[in-house]
């Protein structure tokens, strides 16, 4: 497989802990964001949205793109350890925090967002306020959803897995954005369990060949 992505994209990071998760490996090709790279003929050609990640897979089935249909994609084929619970209920659930972080969060305080928020005159200061806003509140929110949870030590038990994978890179996010952490203390407990793990250790961007 060939991962396409940027080691500070917070999507493609959940793809690179679900493929340590697995034990599986992907080669890195970098898709370097701050150039514009993702928007060249070459790339477009694999994802049309020109956006990263997007995983070449081994078998020549094609191209997958989005970071969540990517991470079900491989623990559909690649069962154990699993990224979801096997109770529907349960899986809802997961399934409910992972997009509340990729799906709410994440879009609307991505570089693309950011960049036109600048086109469009808004001033640095501003823009990043409208980052720290927007991830506060989301992980805020985040937090609330894990309440009358297991203790964990992950978001959903005792396990990592779907929810863990994509709160991790967007805790990174909030720090480089300077939110307040200081009231999200579960979300921080379930990311300190996960940076323990070789998967998401290896994942982190400064251990990615494209990192500067």
């Amino acid at each position: 497989m060939r991962l396409h992505g940027y080691y500070r994209s917070t999507a493609a990071w959940r793809v690179r802990i679900a493929l340590g998760l697995k034990g599986l490996t992907a080669e890195q090709v970098a898709v370097h964001l701050r150039r514009g790279e993702q928007r060249s003929e070459a790339f477009l050609r694999l994802n049309p949205q020109g956006l990263v990640p997007a995983l070449e897979l081994d078998d020549g089935a094609g191209v997958l793109t989005q970071s969540l249909a990517i991470c079900e994609y491989l623990d559909e084929t690649h069962p154990d350890p699993p990224l979801l619970p096997s109770d529907p209920l349960r899986r809802a659930q997961v399934r409910a925090f992972a997009m509340a972080i990729a799906c709410d969060i994440h879009p609307v305080q991505n570089l693309k967002v950011l960049n036109r928020l600048r086109a469009l005159g808004v001033s640095e200061e501003q823009t990043n306020a409208w980052a720290r806003t927007v991830i506060a509140e989301g992980l805020a929110a985040c937090q609330a959803l894990l309440q009358g949870e297991s203790p964990g030590p992950f978001c959903f038990g005792d396990q990592p897995g779907l929810a863990d994978l994509c709160l991790v890179p967007q805790l990174f996010n909030a720090r480089r954005f300077g939110v307040d952490l200081a009231p999200l203390p579960r979300l921080l407990a379930a990311e300190a369990a996960c940076l323990t793990l070789p998967a998401f250790a290896a994942a982190a961007p400064e251990r990615q060949p494209d990192f500067e």
